[in-house]
């Protein structure tokens, strides 16, 4: 046959250097991934996002008599639970965000209502503000 000559023979040995060993041989054999970063955008893709609804005249004629009264108790500090939405920094859309909690401060300057816990709320994306403490509910 063709090969009977070396089927009985040692593996050959470099003579030069020393046998790689075990541990660096099967690093030379890590999985190949010529894909990178595909599953992480497939995920993204993947991520659903909410249109933003926008309010008509008449409700962002409420939503602002509800800030005035909120304003006029700031002081009081009232609980509020406030609803807007937030946009996505990735992709169009957003989503509807809820909390709850102390009223700190209405900057009316920065168009900004902030809670007691640090949470800020754009005036133009609010969606929705309820108030137990100061009667509003919109």
């Amino acid at each position: 046959m063709k090969y009977d000559s070396i089927l009985g023979a040692p593996h050959w040995e470099p003579r030069s250097r020393p046998r790689m060993p075990m541990e660096k041989r099967a690093a030379q054999f890590q999985p190949f991934d010529p894909l990178e970063g595909y599953e992480e955008t497939v995920t993204e893709t993947a991520r659903e996002t909410d249109d933003e609804r926008f309010l008509d005249d008449t409700r962002i004629d409420a939503l602002n008599a509800e800030l005035a009264v909120l304003l006029s108790r700031i002081r009081e500090e009232p609980t509020v639970t406030v609803t807007w939405f937030e946009p996505d920094s990735r992709k169009s859309g957003g989503a509807y965000r809820t909390a709850t909690g102390p009223l700190k401060k209405l900057d009316e300057y920065g168009g900004v209502l902030r809670l007691a816990d640090g949470t800020a709320i754009p005036f133009e994306r609010i969606f929705s503000i309820h108030s137990p403490d100061a009667g509003t509910d919109s």
